[in-house]
């Protein structure tokens, strides 16, 4: 399997992780990307984190936030020290990341964006991310994952 982005990064940083791959298209239809991989994975959703973008006052910012939760737009764009957030346009988000929907990584992205990672993962001692790629995850501690996307931490989710 080719290393993506997000996992080149990891190798050149030296950090501890663990790739889990599936299969993508075994999920049920009307399933959503980060729940066809808590399934696929036999995963704790509150462990397997799914990566969102969304715009705050107009700019780009990535939200990293648990599977089994919904993102808090109010509590993003307060952590991003904004007003307003909205969802960004999935074009937007592919083009910004140089990942395709469903396996947008919060690591190797193309373009840094700055990074909310909800401080839920601090309490757990590893988290799941998808690896660059529908149908690969990547298990690592939460520390490292705050620490190479240079994010902050915040209570995102509802």
């Amino acid at each position: 399997m080719a290393a993506t982005p997000a996992v080149r990064v990891l190798e050149r940083a030296g950090v501890r992780f663990e790739l889990r791959s599936y299969d993508p298209d075994d999920h049920a239809d009307g399933v959503g990307y980060g729940e066809a991989a808590v399934a696929a994975l036999g995963q704790d959703p509150s462990r397997v984190f799914k990566t969102l973008l969304a715009r705050v006052d107009g700019a780009l910012v990535v939200a990293v936030v648990p599977v089994a939760g919904l993102l808090d737009l109010k509590a993003l764009a307060a952590a991003s020290g904004g007003r307003k957030a909205v969802m960004a346009d999935p074009a937007d988000a592919e083009r910004a990341t140089g990942y395709v929907r469903g396996g947008i990584s919060p690591l190797g992205q193309r373009k840094a964006l700055p990074t909310v990672v909800d401080e839920s993962a601090l309490a757990l001692p590893s988290v799941c991310v998808s690896g660059g790629r529908r149908g690969l995850q990547v298990e690592l501690d939460p520390a490292d994952l705050v620490a190479l996307t240079r994010a902050r931490t915040a209570p995102l989710g509802r």
